[in-house]
């Protein structure tokens, strides 16, 4: 069921970001399934747009993990050529690391980069706090039915094992939620939740 508006919310521009995304993550998997990386994209642009996402937001949604997974700084330059500059500036917001790995460089070691992730987060504005949230929301939900699936097998897929990632989705989840309100932060609460529930303390 659909409703008809006389201007659409999201344009050209949003059509061509999910077709590059598309092109972007082609080989690229879910960790512990087949499921194309895409389907990741699609759903925290979902929750982010159902959210009230703008369209810049909307299109750093679907690009947000282009510069950490796909292609580094020369990834984020063509973002900003092709969408702007602050799309770009929210993709690299929600990015942890911006090497680019196609050439055989490695990225920095798991907790480097996830308490540089967390350092920037405490003084990110509402926009990259509405998409960290849409991304670690869809993450958590994964993350959870994966484990229904595999159980404790599904650390094995992972760079950091559940204690410290339940460290990392805690302190996350307790940035973006503090004052926030609305559906996707109520949401974001049940996940980590869930989350929590999984992890043996």
């Amino acid at each position: 069921m659909s409703d008809t508006i006389d201007t659409p919310r999201l344009g050209e521009r949003f059509a061509e970001a999910l077709a590059y995304a598309a092109r972007l993550h082609a080989t690229q998997t879910r960790k512990a399934k087949d499921t194309p990386y895409i389907a990741h994209l699609l759903g925290v642009a979902s929750l982010a747009i159902d959210g009230g996402a703008d369209e810049d937001e909307a299109i750093a949604a679907v690009l947000h993990d282009a510069v950490e997974d796909q292609g580094g700084e020369p990834t984020r330059a063509e973002i900003e050529r092709r969408f702007g500059a602050r799309a770009a500036a929210l993709v690299i917001a929600l990015s942890d690391s911006v090497v680019d790995t196609r050439d055989g460089s490695k990225k920095e070691p798991w907790q480097e980069r996830k308490d540089r992730y967390v350092e920037h987060l405490r003084s990110a504005d509402r926009s990259v706090r509405l998409l960290a949230a849409c991304d670690k929301l869809h993450n958590l939900r994964e993350l959870v039915e994966d484990h229904r699936r595999l159980g404790d097998e599904v650390w094995d897929h992972f760079s950091a094992g559940p204690h410290k990632q339940l460290w990392f989705y805690r302190t996350v989840v307790g940035i973006l939620t503090d004052g926030e309100k609305g559906p996707v932060f109520d949401r974001l609460r049940v996940a980590l939740a869930d989350f929590e529930a999984l992890v043996d303390e």
